[in-house]
């Protein structure tokens, strides 16, 4: 669900940026280095196991259509809110610059749709109210089910305001909001399935990390070395096997507009920031911009399945490596700002 520029305008693009630095800086002094000894770690590894999962499109059976994980709740979960918002910026920033993931004006409002909503509302408001005190494992599947869906939905309706208040792509507000809703119910299915495999896994190996707490005598080590593993296989192998069919947002914009991609404005401000992010891209789209050579299964309406990609390999690891430097980064950063009293003083 990553808006590119060609749906808003610069009004709401730099609505979405300054509504994203807000948070952001509210995250900021709300952790201010007040992470346990083991959270830039885990802050980095689960920023870089949720950008090689967001790699990895699942088909939507009978739609023509894909989705992908959003990771925000899994993140809150097993960061808390703040933390996971931070982290998720960083993954949304690095998709943006080195991938051309999103649109740099869209970056604000991307941040809002796929790290607010999930982290800030679906997490305090219904997961953590849900699972309770005793994470049992039908609680922890219908919380992360439903937290899962009303976040998505959240962030599909917030696309199509965004979209319709900017007014440049004329898609009707009804028709656009009755393909996005739905698609995005089904996608927010599959994301809670998997956020509660991921966290059942979790609580099976380490119950405290659900509730944020780091057990003595107990090391974060084999559950990181399981992140890390997890994140190589999906960013290097499988993303190789992701659906090639749009996902849930081109879909819906290519079922109202008749075209999956529209163009971005080649004047003024998404003009001179999508020249800035040509620039920026190191591998557009995840690959070296060539054709897969390998053809095994040719789908009806898109590429080749599946696709094995050194481009989408070498994406998928490298995005994985710069996402756990900058939210280890951010987590030692915050640690220090502790450390040195600066949280005290900003609250």
């Amino acid at each position: 669900m990553h808006m590119s520029d060609a749906l808003l305008s610069p009004a709401v693009g730099g609505a979405g940026w300054l509504a994203s630095a807000a948070f952001v800086a509210h995250s900021t002094r709300r952790l201010a280095g007040a992470a346990d000894p083991g959270a830039p770690a885990l802050m980095g590894l689960l920023g870089a196991f949720v950008f090689a999962g967001q790699m990895i499109n699942f088909t939507i059976p009978g739609t023509g259509s894909s989705g992908h994980l959003g990771g925000g709740l899994l993140l809150a979960a097993l960061l808390g809110p703040h933390a996971a918002f931070l982290v998720m910026t960083s993954v949304l920033t690095v998709q943006a610059l080195l991938f051309g993931d999103g649109g740099l004006l869209a970056l604000g409002c991307n941040v809002v749709n796929l790290g607010v909503f999930t982290c800030f509302l679906a997490y305090p408001l219904l997961f953590r109210p849900l699972v309770g005190v005793h994470a049992t494992a039908r609680r922890l599947t219908v919380a992360a089910l439903l937290a899962a869906v009303v976040g998505l939905q959240l962030g599909a309706i917030a696309v199509v305001l965004e979209t319709t208040v900017s007014g440049i792509s004329r898609l009707p507000f009804a028709t656009f909001l009755a393909f996005m809703a739905p698609i995005h119910l089904a996608i927010g299915a599959v994301e809670g399935l998997v956020t509660a495999a991921v966290l059942l896994y979790v609580t099976s190996t380490r119950p405290e990390l659900l509730h944020r707490k780091h057990a003595e005598g107990r090391p974060l080590l084999p559950v990181l070395v399981v992140f890390a593993l997890a994140t190589g296989l999906l960013g290097g192998l499988l993303s190789w096997f992701a659906s090639t069919r749009p996902d849930g947002l081109e879909w819906a914009v290519g079922r109202v507009s008749g075209s999956e991609e529209l163009p971005v404005p080649s004047n003024g401000l998404s003009g001179a920031l999508a020249r800035w992010q040509e620039k920026t891209a190191l591998l557009p789209d995840y690959s070296f911009g060539s054709a897969p050579e390998a053809e095994v299964e040719s789908l009806p309406d898109g590429p080749a399945w599946p696709a094995p990609d050194a481009g989408t390999s070498l994406s998928g690891l490298l995005g994985g490596v710069v996402v756990l430097v900058l939210a280890l980064g951010t987590g030692l950063v915050l640690r220090w700002g502790r450390s040195r009293g600066i949280g005290a003083r900003v609250r």
